[in-house]
């Protein structure tokens, strides 16, 4: 009865309320073991030849007391010991087939789920990332794709082993002695009212504990990633942390004692109900026996199928929650391969082969609108911890006030704030200009303008809400997303490199470039050099988001990565500022090498560019208040000049 102890556990851990089940879920969930039908066919052949072996030991038995050893019948009673030691060879073998045929169809769904979900998660737009905690979707991809194979490859298969088990137990039960059978039956009751006293307590102890754990995790997370990392040490709260984990890891140790003790004391219980029944199985066969109705083997035949029997009725009382649950996770996962995209691909789209980068803004407007139906929902998770946010603080306090900041949604300005400030209902507003192919348009103005989210949009990272951004003539929305992705090279203000190499990082923009064409890259972005100076050199592993490198040495791997992809329109933040002259000299060198040629939207911080520009537009509010030349501009006398007074003069000032 021990296999089945798990299960009981399982159904202990769940909330009060269940979770429904339809039939459109079902049929859904059933396409993904289509293509495993096979595999469970097998597995059924293998569940039927387990049970038919389960039901012959106590028969050999049987006849081992009531026949061969009153007969003394040698012969008999070596067939029937090699018959035993047979049948548990024989069940070992079957089950070992049957769980290379389950853990095929369950890594295979499994496999399914995660290239599904992660094939859509990589179609969604730049929105739903900025609006989606990385955690969560880590856990669609994670507990809810292997809670959803646990339905096919163990829930069903559990579900149909017991029915199997249970229907031909009782059947052989009712033959060998019915009467028996009905006394055996009579204990059931019992098992559901321990059940549900002692699942309530232990149900609320499981959720503790995943509360504990979630809590434990979070804080590991949040202070052992880089960033966290970096602050515990600059702010020297060391031993503040160890205290908090200590204090979050006592709450675990402390709920797994009481988890542990609540559990023992259950299965205790449910040992001695199973005693009551063998018992009463014992006492009324035992008098049977005296009475001579049946013989003592019947009665010990009958024992060992009634605890058989016990254990699969166990299984099958909590079946229903186990299915129903797994069914939960399906749906958590299918709400992400259904979400809505908000950039979407038209059918007819046109593929642009090689663009002469003549770029056109009309009367765009765009705004950070959030639709929740492109986002996920909040995770009700049955039987798991259900408030992440509880988690990250440690407290089970109220977070409804929080709720309004997080996402990344912008606070009111206090009264207190400067009059003017950029915050506002539109990140763009009415915006019109044209770069023609090979031009430099520079974009200045004050911080949050809206300079970088007119950058977003020139890859299609998002769609105006109202005007058209032409490519060569072409509106962006009819154009397919991978030709232009092709076109455009984009550098922005935090460069992002993956744990790898440097070489694995500079071929992410040309797959199958050459040494040769990436050491010219390098060399045209002033990076060669310091490469081929590292030890390694291309072989270097950069480490976590590039932490090994410093900021100029990083933009100038962007640089080289844009000019190994070589694309038709550059878009820019030049964000020079945090850099040591001799890294700014470097880069202003390469960017020349990297425009020249190409249209190019520069966020100028820097005099130089501005002053190169073909055309400088003057960003404020969302609205381009000025533009023209730097010599225009000046004239004008009104945003741009007060700017180069405060950010610019200083620059043509340093000899």
């Amino acid at each position: 009865m021990g296999h089945h102890g798990g299960g009981w556990f399982a159904m202990m851990s769940r909330p009060d309320e269940k979770p429904k089940v339809t039939w459109a879920l079902l049929q859904r969930v059933l396409t993904y073991a289509r293509p495993y039908r096979g595999h469970i066919a097998g597995m059924l052949a293998m569940i039927l030849v387990t049970t038919g072996l389960t039901l012959l030991t106590p028969l050999i038995m049987r006849d081992l007391i009531d026949r061969t050893l009153p007969a003394k019948d040698t012969g008999r009673l070596v067939w029937l010991a090699l018959a035993l030691l047979g049948i548990p060879t024989l069940r070992g073998a079957v089950g070992v087939v049957q769980r290379r045929l389950n853990s095929s169809v369950g890594e295979g769904v499994i496999y399914d789920l995660r290239v599904a979900l992660y094939a859509r998660l990589q179609r969604m737009s730049l929105r739903f990332f900025t609006h989606t905690k990385i955690g969560e979707l880590m856990s669609r991809l994670n507990n809810d794709v292997v809670g959803a194979q646990n339905a096919i490859s163990n829930t069903i298969v559990t579900m149909t082993t017991n029915l199997i088990e249970a229907a031909a137990l009782l059947g052989v039960m009712l033959t060998l002695e019915w009467r028996l059978t009905l006394v055996g039956v009579m204990i059931l009751p019992l098992f559901w009212v321990v059940a549900r006293r002692m699942g309530g307590r232990l149900r609320d102890i499981a959720r503790e504990s995943m509360e504990a754990n979630a809590a434990m995790n979070a804080m590991m997370n949040e202070t052992l990633n880089i960033g966290g990392a970096l602050l515990v040490k600059l702010f020297g709260r060391k031993d503040t942390e160890v205290a908090r984990f200590q204090e979050r890891a006592a709450d675990v140790r402390d709920i797994g004692v009481r988890r542990a003790l609540y559990s023992s004391v259950f299965f205790v219980i449910i040992g001695l109900v199973s005693a009551v029944g063998t018992a009463l199985v014992y006492g009324i066969g035992g008098y049977l026996v005296i009475e001579e109705v049946f013989t003592v083997g019947t009665i010990v035949a009958f024992t060992a199928y009634l605890g058989t029997l016990y254990g699969a009725l166990q299984g099958l009382a909590n079946a229903p929650v186990e299915f129903a649950t797994s069914m939960v996770s399906f749906e958590r996962v299918f709400e992400v391969i259904d979400l809505p995209q908000d950039i979407v691909e038209q059918p007819e789209a046109a593929v642009l082969e090689q663009a002469r980068g003549d770029l056109v803004f009309e009367n765009v407007t765009f705004r950070y609108e959030v639709d929740e139906q492109t986002l996920l929902s909040d995770v009700k998770r049955f039987g798991r911890m259900e408030n992440v946010d509880a988690a990250l603080s440690g407290g089970k306090k109220d977070l409804s006030e929080r709720s309004s900041k997080e996402n990344g949604e912008a606070e009111p300005a206090s009264q207190a704030e400067e009059v003017h400030t950029q915050a506002r209902l539109n990140a763009l507003e009415d915006v019109s200009f044209r770069a023609a192919a090979g031009q430099l348009v520079a974009l200045v103005g004050p911080s949050g303008a809206g300079k970088t989210t007119l950058t977003y949009l020139i890859p299609r990272l998002y769609d105006p809400v109202q005007g058209r951004i032409l490519l060569d003539g072409h509106d962006l929305r009819q154009v397919t997303l991978d030709s232009l992705a092709k076109q455009i090279g984009m550098v922005t203000q935090e460069t992002h490199l993956f744990h790898d190499t440097i070489h694995t990082n500079l071929v992410y923009a040309r797959l199958e470039a050459t040494q040769e064409q990436i050491e010219a890259a390098c060399r045209a972005a002033n990076i060669h050099d310091f490469i081929a100076a590292l030890p390694d050199g291309y072989d270097t592993i950069v480490g976590e988001r590039g932490y090994r490198l410093s900021g100029g040495e990083k933009q100038r791997l962007a640089l080289a990565r844009v000019i190994l992809k070589d694309p038709r329109i550059l878009v820019l933040d030049e964000a020079t500022s945090h850099l040591d002259s001799e890294s700014e000299a470097l880069i202003q060198e390469a960017l020349k090498r990297v425009m020249a040629g190409r249209t190019s939207i520069v966020i100028a911080h820097r005099l130089s560019t501005i002053l190169a520009a073909d055309l400088t537009l003057v960003f404020d509010r969302g609205r381009i208040l000025e533009r023209g030349t730097h010599d225009q501009l000046l004239a004008q006398n009104g945003l741009y000049a007060s700017l180069y007074e405060t950010q610019f003069r200083r620059e043509r000032e340093v000899p």
